[in-house]
């Protein structure tokens, strides 16, 4: 089981996952947060970025006086493992009452509903 994210690291993963090269230097992950409007101490970010490398959420890899940051755990990896613990705890592991709750709590939208109900027919037919 992937350890969660805290939401500071989470906000550094997804500037990481985001990223075409899929890997990002301190200074860039640093001018994205400014740029989010979420601006970071730097002995703060060296700290969650050294959290995250312990977590084995990211590598770093020196290049002169920089580290580069390289995901080792994809967002999609990360948010499944996410879910199913979700799942697990809240609805004891029965994706039916998730679904259930979705439909009947009225958190979907008609759209959301619809695209749902395809992508469950669709998925009948791949079994």
């Amino acid at each position: 089981m992937l350890q969660k994210l805290s939401d500071a690291e989470y906000e550094i993963m997804r500037i990481v996952w985001e990223n075409p090269g899929k890997t990002a230097l301190f200074s860039y992950i640093m001018d994205e947060l400014t740029e989010q409007g979420k601006p970071c101490q730097k002995n703060t970010l060296i700290v969650l970025l050294s959290r995250l490398v312990s977590k084995g959420y990211l590598s770093a890899t020196k290049i002169g006086r920089r580290n580069e940051y390289i995901p080792l755990i994809s967002e999609t990896a990360y948010q499944t493992a996410q879910t199913q613990h979700f799942i697990d705890r809240v609805y004891e592991g029965s994706v039916k009452g998730l679904v259930t709750n979705l439909i009947t709590g009225n958190l979907l939208t008609e759209e959301e509903y619809e695209e749902l109900k395809n992508l469950l027919e669709e998925g009948r037919g791949n079994r």
